[in-house]
């Protein structure tokens, strides 16, 4: 039988003239997590490469701020339209983007950890709670049978990807004695989820038919299970051996490979296009992680022309993003 091209993930709600909250897409929680993997890059380039730390710390206050007017909005959604929050929450494509607020929870506590100790052990608590829960949902609904291949496409890898980044952001051994067993809960769960829908979405893109147009952006997430397990690997080893080096080493491939796939001329701009900010941000952290214990030419090359290209990138996605918030067509 022909497949055909799976629409775009965003089939719930019936397009209006009218711009109104209900129509407020939960996965633009993605651009928290491509702002806060932006902080801390420049955080990290303040201490490798001496870039001024004003910029990582401005750009962590912006996606807080985000974060809790998004959070304020999608609140206010669930309670004028809980039918609407239901429908996207069990869709089979759309739900897996719920995993972007638990992310941007668990990358906001690393933003303020310099601030507050126990405000950011609180918030990662928050996020790790959430994440097995989600990912606890994720593997119920995979397992009740008869699944949509065609439902097998990347935005399915964030709930892993969200489990892992539990150990990413973890740096609470010295206050909370559970930490590290939890961390290695979150390193097995998050690993062999990442590892099993991988193939399964790696078998939907040779077998069927291409992502839809508005869906190609989603294509770049592929590049986070392993920039995501570099960071988390090393966070839990305390160093980097040769297989975080081999981590490092695919995700510099597959983003290779993708980004003509995905940075080319045609595809539309939707908030669908903050799919690409937090695999090319935990990239650039791995980049700048690696670069700073090789410390050779070529990979700080590397580590700084990513840094350069997801500040760009972020910089686009906001301005057109704000542009799309203030004539309505966001909401519409």
């Amino acid at each position: 039988m022909q497949s055909k091209s799976l629409d775009p993930p965003f089939p719930i709600f019936h397009p209006s003239d009218e711009a109104s909250v209900r129509n407020l897409p939960v996965n633009l929680f993605a651009s928290v997590m491509g702002l806060a993997g932006l902080a801390l890059a420049w955080r990290l380039a303040h201490g490798s490469l001496g870039a001024p730390a004003l910029i990582g710390e401005a750009i962590g206050a912006i996606a807080l701020g985000v974060f809790l007017l998004l959070a304020f909005g999608y609140a206010v959604k669930l309670a004028r339209h809980p039918q609407a929050v239901h429908a996207e929450f069990h869709h089979p494509v759309t739900g897996n983007f719920f995993g972007t607020i638990v992310i941007s929870i668990l990358l906001l506590s690393s933003v303020i950890a310099p601030y507050s100790a126990s405000g950011a052990r609180a918030v990662w608590a928050l996020g790790a709670l959430a994440t097995f829960a989600l990912s606890f949902f994720v593997i119920l609904r995979l397992l009740k049978g008869h699944v949509d291949t065609s439902h097998a496409v990347p935005a399915l890898l964030i709930p892993g990807v969200a489990t892992l980044d539990i150990a990413v952001t973890a740096g609470h051994e010295g206050a909370m004695a559970w930490t590290a067993e939890l961390n290695l809960l979150a390193a097995a769960v998050g690993a062999v989820l990442a590892l099993v829908l991988l193939v399964l979405i790696i078998g939907r893109l040779v077998h069927q038919a291409p992502l839809a147009p508005a869906m190609t952006p989603s294509l770049m997430i592929l590049v986070a299970p392993f920039a995501v397990g570099f960071l988390a690997y090393t966070n839990i080893t305390g160093g980097v051996d040769r297989f975080a080096a081999l981590l490092f080493y695919f995700a510099l491939f597959m983003f290779a490979v993708l980004a003509p796939k995905v940075f080319r001329r045609g595809n539309a701009f939707s908030p669908g296009w903050w799919a690409i900010s937090f695999p090319m941000a935990a990239l650039a952290n791995a980049a700048l992680k690696y670069a700073q214990l090789r410390a050779t030419a070529p990979l700080w090359a590397i580590a700084i022309g990513l840094l350069g290209a997801l500040t760009v990138a972020l910089a686009v996605l906001t301005v057109r993003t704000l542009r799309i918030a203030l004539n309505g067509k966001l909401f519409r």
